[in-house]
């Protein structure tokens, strides 16, 4: 019985209406002018249904997908324009009693190295990536109420706040821990995080309770309503995500859209990001055990029409994927990124030998923070290291409402471009600075108000004098 505002997993993220979906997605796939009607209706920038999303997903004829790529393209333009949020993964430890069969981590792993880092060994990985130019991280933990409490992540956070190293600071710490109780979400509020993450893996009941065998992530139902007391415990931003190549991509991509849109009629508000990883090869996992891979091109369009289905919320794509594939997507949707990354527990301040391996997945893009800047800007993207939404209360709805009206676009922009100045005087390489300060004096005349103009001019000025951290 699907029920998009019911509390109760198994309704609001219905087997049989997704079912239903995928079907009517199939007998009408070759309907162009359908396609083409909702592609039309779509150029509203108010999303799409997940029945609609389906049905241009399903379409096999390469006019259509070309139609949907351009247009998921000036969607992402209009809401989000060039900036590209940067960020980390910090892995806290990898401690875990869950069973899951496509993570290492999982508590069977009897050979892969175990580790949690102290709150001293925390301050030196936080310094470590103060020094590349972090300023938004965040934190991952495998699931394991013993060495991983509650109590250790707020002693984290608390932790890597307080850490000021030159011009370095922390000013996000978003959290992806295990799905916990109201009490424990209200205490992360409390903490100050920025998003609540966590990844749905699939949406499948059936395949998700056959890939998670044991331990307490095996509560389908649990894991699945985790936003829900996430949110009533007061976290307004949250995200969501499945790691497409466990079940069937198309089955889980109406699944995601199925959440948003429980999210959106239950609370007012979508996630604040979707993220969008790929299965990849990792210890003592089968290279052979999931054959439900996404191709290249499936796995572009299913950005663009996230994007075209979900306009308001940022895009995720992390190092799992390739500088080809990232490179792609960011003119399809994408628009926050993982650069200088390391996914193993302690490794920004020491890259492990192979036999020491604790990482989660294997990185597909081995760059530097300063190699992804000056990708990016070469690109024409603007890196941003903002986090003035949050810091200024422009959360959750409050957010929704800026960029839905336009208005983020006369925040955003100016305070991505006071963040890569930041970056530009405190971290990059001398090449990578000057093709910087060129992009920041175009972008700065396009700022549509005068008077925001000037104030950036100004703070831009004041950032080369040595002072810090301005933001509108």
């Amino acid at each position: 019985m699907y029920n998009s505002k019911s509390k109760i997993a198994t309704e609001f993220i219905d087997d049989a209406e997704i079912k239903r979906t995928l079907e009517y997605a199939k007998e009408h796939k070759d309907d162009l002018d359908a396609m083409r009607r909702i592609l039309k209706r779509a150029e509203d920038c108010k999303g799409l249904s997940y029945e609609e999303a389906a049905l241009l997903l399903e379409c096999e004829d390469p006019q259509i997908h070309q139609e949907i790529f351009s247009l998921a393209e000036r969607i992402k333009e209009k809401f989000y324009g060039n900036r590209i949020v940067m960020f980390a993964p910090l892995y806290l430890s990898n401690y875990c009693i869950n069973g899951c069969k496509y993570c290492p981590y999982h508590g069977q792993n009897k050979h892969i190295r175990r580790k949690k880092l102290t709150q001293e060994e925390i301050v030196q990985e936080v310094t470590a990536l103060q020094d590349m130019g972090h300023k938004r991280l965040a934190l991952e933990t495998g699931e394991d109420p013993k060495m991983n409490p509650i109590e250790y992540v707020l002693e984290s956070i608390k932790t890597i706040y307080g850490i000021k190293h030159k011009n370095g600071a922390i000013r996000r710490v978003n959290v992806n821990i295990a799905a916990t109780t109201v009490e424990n979400y209200k205490k992360l509020k409390e903490a100050g995080i920025g998003t609540y993450i966590l990844f749905q893996e699939t949406y499948n009941k059936e395949a998700y309770e056959d890939l998670h065998p044991s331990g307490p992530k095996s509560d389908y139902a649990y894991h699945t309503e985790a936003m829900d007391r996430a949110m009533e415990a007061g976290i307004d931003d949250v995200g969501c995500g499945v790691l497409f190549g466990l079940n069937l991509y198309k089955y889980d991509f109406v699944g995601i859209l199925m959440h948003a849109k429980h999210l959106e009629d239950t609370f007012g508000c979508g996630p604040h990001t979707i993220s969008v990883p790929r299965v990849r090869t990792a210890d003592d996992i089968d290279p052979d055990a999931f054959d439900n891979g996404v191709p290249d091109e499936i796995f572009k369009r299913i950005i663009a029409l996230l994007r075209i289905a979900v306009p308001y919320t940022g895009i995720i794509m992390s190092t799992r994927e390739s500088k080809e594939m990232r490179a792609a997507a960011l003119h399809l949707g994408v628009s926050q990124l993982s650069g200088g990354s390391r996914t193993s527990v302690g490794g920004y301040v020491e890259e492990e030998a192979e036999e020491d391996n604790s990482a989660q997945f294997e990185v597909s893009d081995t760059r530097t923070l300063n190699q992804v800047v000056d990708w990016l800007i070469d690109e024409g993207h603007v890196p941003s290291f903002c986090t003035a939404c949050y810091r200024e209360g422009r959360t959750g709805d409050r957010f929704m409402s800026l960029v839905k009206n336009g208005q983020i676009a006369n925040i955003c922009q100016p305070n991505a471009l006071m963040t890569l100045k930041e970056y530009l005087e405190d971290y990059a390489s001398p090449e990578t600075k000057a093709k910087g300060e060129e992009i920041i004096a175009k972008r700065l005349e396009m700022i549509p108000n005068e008077k925001v103009r000037e104030v950036v001019r100004e703070h831009l000025g004041d950032i080369h004098e040595g002072r810090r951290d301005f933001r509108l």
